[in-house]
């Protein structure tokens, strides 16, 4: 087995190597929680999981960070325009985001830290680079990174540390800092702003300092894997480097993954440009949340997305055929000898699957491999190829690749009694050649969200999604 990603500090795919063989430790960077997280951002959470799902599908154990920043200056604003508190205003939006990400599939990470409680790892930090001589305070009781201390500043991004900032949270003449290039580990106390009393004083933490903190908290000073889109190459992930080697003479990550924008109508996805939509209302619109999850997930990271009408209904097809497929080999039934040839076709199938997400998780061609095989099972079910037994074993196949893209339909629970009466009932009428009252009964069934359709085995059923 060799993995291979695209580390953006490389400039190159480089094979997976454990800092600890066997296990990844993985640090994503998640939202920042003032309003709520739209689909553009759950494209870098879906390739997140996308990631850990395959690493733990191909034997490694996975560490999974995901933090929640739950102090900003949005938040502030919202929180006072809403004459609110920060806690109640980032909480609302932190479990709509929980819910969201629950309902497209993804495996929840194994830790989700709040920014406001992780304070004491953050001055902690801050004081080992005060310590060092790499941070510095100003008359406004704020303290900055000072970036001519580390002259490896901006290996990430690839600029000259001389260069100016750009894309800053904080304007340069909002502080009295040293040099327009440094950035903030923490900002002194305002009025009317949250502050907390600390032993490098009051105030609250910068946007950087957070993700450092937290990620060794729980993840320790060097660690494997960080993700997160390219938007944040600079400044987030290029001071993260900075402060966090600087405070601890460590490599911070051994591989940096970033992934690229969500776009519709030809512009990246944001809420600035106002072209965004939520989990919620697009399941509200009658859209699946796998259909959505696969739409999502259909294209390799690291490559534009565009998103629109066309791409749901492409998934929604592609999972109403995987849909029919796993129907199909419920019911089917045959008494005729296994098929000879049906382990060297699904040999073949997960060889290729794994083949492609080996390479840089190269969803596409992992994607056609399993649809092609879709295709070929349906063929042979329609021509009575397959066992009764084979059929299983092609189910359980497809459900082991589906432990890596979760898009398959869960397993059907057994119809309550008031609607498998309802079944019995069209299967008599079928039988007795009443098809008008066949129909009224499927029609019944549909209502109560199980579809039916007729087979050479019988009536086949599954819940509507």
């Amino acid at each position: 087995m060799t993995i291979r990603l695209f580390d953006t500090m490389a400039g190159t795919a480089r094979e997976l190597v454990p800092i600890e063989p066997g296990h990844v430790r993985v640090y994503s960077c998640g939202p920042t929680v003032y309003g709520p997280a739209h689909i553009g951002n759950f494209r870098s959470f879906l390739f997140a999981d996308l990631l850990v799902r395959y690493l733990r599908y191909r034997g490694l154990r996975v560490t999974w960070v995901m933090n929640v920043t739950d102090i900003d200056d949005r938040i502030i604003k919202g929180a006072r325009a809403e004459a609110t508190s920060i806690g109640e205003l980032s909480e609302r939006y932190r479990e709509m985001l929980v819910s969201d990400m629950e309902a497209v599939g993804i495996a929840m990470p194994d830790f989700m830290p709040k920014a406001t409680e992780n304070i004491p790892q953050m001055v902690e930090l801050i004081q080992k680079l005060l310590d060092g001589g790499h941070a510095y305070r100003t008359d406004d009781g704020s303290i900055f990174f000072r970036i001519a201390s580390w002259p490896e500043y901006g290996r990430l991004a690839r600029l000259d540390p001389e260069g100016m900032r750009v894309g800053e949270r904080v304007e340069a003449d909002d502080y009295a800092k040293d040099d327009v290039r440094d950035f903030a580990l923490w900002k002194g106390p305002k009025p009317d702003e949250p502050r907390w009393e600390t032993s490098i004083g009051p105030g609250r933490p910068g946007w950087h300092i957070e993700c450092s903190a937290m990620s060794m908290r729980y993840l320790g000073p060097s660690f494997d894997i960080h993700t997160g889109g390219v938007d944040l190459i600079f400044p987030h992930h290029t001071d993260e480097i900075a402060q966090s080697e600087a405070a601890t003479g460590q490599r911070f990550v051994a591989y940096w993954l970033h992934n690229a924008f969500l776009q519709m109508g030809g512009q990246k996805m944001a809420k600035s440009v106002g072209n965004i939509e939520r989990v919620g209302e697009i399941i509200d619109r009658g859209i699946s949340a796998r259909a959505l999850r696969l739409a999502l997930i259909s294209a390799n990271y690291r490559m534009a997305l565009s998103f629109g009408e066309d791409s749901l209904q492409a998934a929604s097809s592609a999972v109403d055929r995987l849909d029919a497929l796993f129907a199909a080999l419920a019911t089917y039934r045959c008494d005729c000898p296994d098929d000879a040839t049906l382990a060297g076709l699904l040999d073949g199938t997960k060889t290729a699957f794994e083949t492609a997400l080996d390479d840089d998780l190269n969803i596409s061609p992992a994607l056609a491999a399993l649809f092609d095989l879709v295709r070929e099972l349906n063929r042979r079910v329609d021509v009575r190829a397959l066992s009764t037994a084979d059929t299983a074993r092609a189910a359980a196949f497809i459900r082991d690749l589906d432990r890596v893209l979760g898009i398959a339909p869960v397993e059907e629970a057994a119809l309550e009694p008031d609607l498998q009466k309802l079944l019995d009932e069209r299967a008599e009428a079928r039988a007795a050649r009443d098809w008008a009252g066949s129909d009224r009964l499927r029609v019944a069934l549909a209502a109560r969200g199980v579809l039916v359709e007729d087979t050479r085995d019988g009536q086949r059923w599954r819940r509507a999604d």
